[in-house]
């Protein structure tokens, strides 16, 4: 089975709300998920995190510790998604999500989450 590996942004907000985007393409479209991407050859996670958030949201972010790796088999791929607890940096556009919104930790799971973002909500709902 051929492996993703990727990274995500937690970002989390001074009031301790979590930001989550909604895809608007592919198989998975109007689910929501962490923003971020994969990896390139010769990046660190850091790096690709902040590159993506840059092509993804017309923002910068700053990139503090890892929270979790996610190891998760989809059908047709297994993911390893490296996940960072990072601070925006001003404000975002929106390049390629159809939607975004912040969410207080008791609106957590009133969303359909991507299934591998779930471990990551799980870890969150405990903070």
């Amino acid at each position: 089975m051929k492996t993703i590996e990727v990274v995500a942004a937690i970002i989390i907000d001074e009031a301790g709300r979590v930001f989550a985007t909604q895809r608007g393409y592919g198989e998975w479209k109007d689910w929501w998920e962490f923003p971020g991407g994969k990896m390139e050859v010769g990046e660190t996670p850091e790096q690709a995190l902040r590159r993506e958030i840059r092509e993804e949201l017309a923002a910068e972010i700053e990139v503090g510790e890892l929270l979790h790796t996610v190891n998760y088999d989809y059908p047709a791929f297994h993911l390893t998604m490296h996940c960072f607890m990072c601070r925006l940096q001003g404000r975002v556009t929106l390049l390629e999500h159809e939607a975004a919104k912040w969410l207080a930790p008791f609106e957590l799971h009133t969303i359909r989450w991507l299934p591998a973002d779930k471990e990551i909500i799980e870890i969150l709902s405990k903070r």
